[in-house]
């Protein structure tokens, strides 16, 4: 174990662009990432050379989110990167049934309770994220035995964990991020899904879904809504008559232009959910 990390903290004026700047984050080798209010916090091993390091971080950041970025970093020692990635992380109930905790938390949960362990990379794929949650909420109630699912983005698999504890007996979670994967095969086979979640490395396109033609029963796609808006008319073809897609990553702002393109696409409103300034939707295909 290093004798120090380079412990760095990012000002993030809103969601979205901390939703960018966490992606930037794992890219540089960040060993995970911490939300904390308008802020993200993570660890890097010591890089030799921090002044410089930092410099291209800050440059790499600036890039990827079109922003000059404001962070500051200090000297931790080791003992405290794993103390401070753990504070705060507890069991999370989300909906009636499912409750989300880390790997090392034993919950204390009721009949009927459905237990997601995740391992965090970030707080995105956790429950900790108001996004993942809008998701979670609009899955519990609908999802039936024996469904099939396609998880668009599956990240750390939370949400392909979750339709396959709800029931789905064949499940497809798709990332395009390869850093990705191995933390997602880890909470796969921790939460004993691996049978029915098959995990792979592409990118889910309109020729990615022509390929699978009414072959789901249900979509879960948690990514920015300029991803969605064009992948809608590929969700409704990819649907079975009847089928279901469970959409966020999506600014209540931004809420009017997806229904818009959702109604354009043939996909009927069957139910919403806000927490925050984030907005999620549930679509249906007409049976």
């Amino acid at each position: 174990m290093p004798e120090r990390w380079l412990y760095v903290v990012v000002s993030s004026p809103s969601d979205w662009e901390a939703e960018l700047l966490a992606e930037g984050l794992l890219a540089a080798g960040a060993t995970g990432v911490e939300q904390q209010g308008a802020a993200l916090s993570t660890w890097f091993r010591d890089p030799g050379d921090p002044d410089r390091f930092v410099s291209g971080l800050r440059a790499g950041l600036g890039a990827h989110t079109g922003a000059e970025v404001q962070l500051s970093w200090e000297w931790r020692p080791a003992a405290d990167w794993a103390q401070e990635w753990r504070r705060g992380l507890g069991a999370r109930r989300i909906g009636r049934h499912l409750v989300v905790v880390p790997s090392w938390i034993e919950p204390v949960i009721a009949e009927g309770d459905v237990v997601l362990s995740i391992d965090p990379k970030m707080a995105f794929g956790t429950g900790e994220h108001a996004s993942t949650r809008g998701v979670l909420r609009l899955l519990e109630p609908v999802m039936e035995p024996g469904s099939t699912v396609l998880d668009v983005g599956t990240g750390s698999g939370i949400l392909a964990i979750a339709a396959a504890r709800l029931g789905a007996t064949a499940v497809l979670a798709v990332e395009s991020d390869g850093e990705a994967l191995p933390n997602a095969r880890e909470n796969l086979e921790r939460n004993g899904v691996a049978d029915r979640v098959a995990l792979q490395h592409a990118l889910v396109d309109a020729a990615f879904l022509a390929a699978r033609p009414a072959g789901y029963d249900v979509i879960l796609a948690n990514v920015l809504s300029g991803v969605l808006r064009p992948l809608l008319p590929g969700f409704r073809g990819a649907l079975k008559p009847g089928g279901l897609v469970i959409l966020s990553g999506i600014l209540a702002e931004e809420a009017e232009l997806m229904l818009d393109a959702a109604a354009a696409a043939g996909l009927m409103v069957a139910a919403e959910d806000r927490e925050d300034e984030w907005w999620s939707v549930r679509l249906q295909v007409p049976r």
